[in-house]
């Protein structure tokens, strides 16, 4: 399976001219952000592998784009959380109802055990996953991510090749700031800063989490002036969601790209005289929970 070399596109938004790099058009399920970090599982020629493990939220990206890699590779998805609402049981929505349409096992870990347990430590301690599992950690947050966001860094290098005489920055949101850092390690010696923002934490957290994974160039994180809760409704996130889509014609995720074009727009300072390239994101699947959110808390008030 090939999974590279997304398509370019340009486009304005508000006084900004920027370049989109589409990873939501990597494959029709498997795409964005969590394609290129889950890649490298894809060569994984092993036998006896049958079973990926993971965790996270019910509505996390990576539980279905870890269902559609399963799907692919013909291996059995268990994913890990702390609870499942009841209302998302009786009508399953956005990536969890992408994931068990694809054959995951969404665990809730709360139903299983008396104590309070992390779905981490459920999975280390009383899953205990046998030579035939491969676990992945939250998030997509390990070293196998390189792999696939080298090749991202590569195909970004080589269309800048083409488009000569430019400053180019790269920007992209942050949540555990794995895609952004490897990003960085292929860019910078070539003259392109990567900038991103801490959308789970602050920048402190989010530094942390580049530190741990042993990197010592660190892409450039923008904040906003006031806090960002992440998963929090703001409408100022909605507004700018809705304006983008109006703009460019192109859906993005509303968890994370709001925040990071709030972001933009607040330092525009910083790109003048640059040619931005905006990395899609993926996760519009969990734009079918998100969305209605935001739509009964603003949209029925008008």
């Amino acid at each position: 399976m090939i999974l590279n070399n997304s398509p370019v596109t340009q486009h304005r938004f508000q006084d900004i001219e920027f370049f989109l790099k589409r990873d939501d058009k990597l494959h029709s399920q498997f795409s964005g952000n969590k394609a290129r970090k889950f890649k490298q599982l894809l060569n994984i020629e092993n036998p006896e592998i049958t079973t990926i493990i993971g965790y996270g939220s019910a509505q996390a990206n990576s539980l279905y784009s870890l269902a559609s890699l399963a799907c692919i590779k013909g291996w059995q998805l268990e994913f890990y959380v702390d609870h499942i609402p009841n209302w998302l049981k009786e009508k399953p929505i956005g990536n969890y109802r992408g994931a068990l349409d694809l054959g995951a096992k969404v665990i809730a870990v709360s139903e299983l055990s008396l104590e309070p347990i992390h779905p981490k430590d459920f999975i280390e301690t009383i899953r205990k996953p046998s030579n035939d599992c491969i676990r992945v950690p939250e998030g997509g947050r390990f070293s196998m991510a390189e792999f696939g966001v080298r090749e991202l860094g590569e195909e970004i290098l080589h269309w800048t090749k083409y488009e000569s005489g430019q400053d180019f920055v790269v920007a992209l949101p942050s949540g555990t700031g794995t895609t952004s850092l490897y990003l960085n390690k292929v860019l910078k010696p070539h003259g392109i800063n990567v900038v991103t923002c801490p959308c789970v934490g602050g920048a402190d957290y989010l530094t942390e989490q580049f530190n741990e994974l042993d990197e010592n160039s660190h892409p450039e994180i923008l904040t906003l002036k006031d806090k960002h809760h992440f998963g929090r409704l703001y409408q100022e996130d909605y507004v700018i969601w809705k304006q983008l889509l109006e703009d460019t014609y192109v859906e993005f995720d509303l968890l994370y790209d709001p925040m990071m074009w709030r972001c933009l727009l607040e330092h525009k300072h910083y790109f003048e005289g640059k040619t931005l390239i905006y990395v899609h994101q993926g996760g519009i699947l969990g734009n079918e929970s998100m969305l209605p959110r935001y739509q009964r808390k603003w949209d029925q008030a008008h």
